[in-house]
């Protein structure tokens, strides 16, 4: 396997596409956007994303197009990383992966049997649902879900601690780990199981971490009220090799992209299927109720007539992603309640809060 296409080359499409060209692939990705595919192709595409600026100068077997019926036949692999963003009642939304089946459809059946493998998010079941529509065009469909982190999504599709690959038949499931053993530089623990297991399988991931996060949280809390160290407390229940330290800390609680979004997902596929998923429930509320000591505990600390300085806004340090960012929320209380509040972030993430939030911040 040479050629591996991807449908969808936002941030996740584009770091794994040039991931695999990297690793010797011939690689076409597929988007609607006809000015960012020209940037991208002919190299002035700037990303605020670690690595992405060099991989793509130094990409000589990367192509983009907006031509879907080109990029399908380029693929003996067609990997599909478009947008799924949340509905209202937490489930995914899968619009935009229902106008890549539905063009693919369009198309008309396949001379040879291609293999569509879905990476973004969707809700548990979909992928069925999927291959079911795709099956009688002579199209296989897998489910491999990513575990990266914004700001370091190269570096974990190169270094993944596990690849989870949800497939119909242990063959298409070998195609996959091919791929993944000639992309990694590390040697990850691959699980292999079927479509619905793997789509359980990356909400239940994302669900286990804020539920840590949560409850290092709770502890922290209950640790500053009655004035014990929160920091000394987390360290020592986290060197037990039965819980870690991974994500398990004392300081804002989990937002961005992935987290609330998974845990949501995760709420709405149990009361659907009528099991309770209190334990996601409690880390949602545990989480905003988090915020809500840390604004108090602030303002119950410091003089309103002092100026407050905050280094960063973002979900996490080094990305420039505002959305569902705890940072950011605390800074709008403190604002909002009549704090001089001063922000110090990059031009970008600057730029989207004088445009959100006007003249609430002030900036250096």
């Amino acid at each position: 396997m040479k050629n591996i296409s991807v449908i969808g080359i936002g941030r996740l499409g584009l770091c794994l596409s040039l991931v695999l060209e990297k690793a010797g692939y011939s690689i076409v990705g597929c988007d609607i956007d006809k000015a960012y595919v020209e940037k991208i192709n002919n190299k002035s595409f700037n990303s605020h994303e670690a690595n992405v600026n060099t991989f793509l100068k130094e990409s000589q077997n990367f192509h983009t197009t907006t031509n879907l019926a080109n990029t399908i036949k380029h693929g003996d692999l067609i990997f599909v990383t478009v947008r799924t963003d949340s509905e209202p009642d937490g489930k995914y939304d899968h619009s935009q992966v229902e106008s890549v089946v539905n063009s693919i459809i369009d198309l008309g059946e396949q001379k040879e049997r291609k293999h569509l493998v879905l990476n973004c998010n969707v809700n548990p079941g979909y992928s069925d649902i999927v291959g079911n529509k795709l099956k009688e065009f002579n199209w296989d469909v897998s489910y491999n879900p990513e575990t990266i982190a914004q700001g370091t999504i190269i570096n974990d599709y190169l270094s993944p601690d596990c690849v989870y690959i949800g497939t119909r038949t242990d063959e298409l499931a070998d195609q996959i780990e091919s791929v993944y053993k000639t992309m990694c530089n590390n040697d990850p623990k691959v699980h292999k199981m079927d479509r619905l297991s793997a789509e359980l399988t990356k909400v239940s991931l994302n669900c286990f971490l804020t539920t840590k996060i949560s409850f290092a949280n709770m502890v922290g809390d209950l640790a500053t009220q009655m004035g014990a160290d929160p920091e000394k407390i987390l360290s020592a229940v986290g060197s037990d090799s039965r819980i870690g330290t991974k994500y398990f800390k004392y300081g804002f609680g989990y937002g961005g992209p992935c987290f609330p979004r998974d845990n949501r997902a995760f709420i709405k596929c149990a009361t659907d299927n009528k099991m309770p998923a209190d334990l996601c429930k409690s880390s949602d509320n545990i989480n905003r109720k988090h915020l809500d000591f840390q604004v108090k505990q602030f303002m119950k600390n410091w003089d309103i007539r002092k100026p407050v300085r905050i280094k960063s806004v973002t979900y996490k340090e080094g990305t420039t992603i505002l959305e569902e960012s705890q940072q950011l929320a605390y800074a709008l209380r403190l604002a909002e309640s009549g704090y001089k509040v001063i922000i110090k972030e990059s031009e970008e993430v600057t730029r989207q809060l004088k445009e959100n939030f006007g003249d609430l911040f002030e900036y250096e």
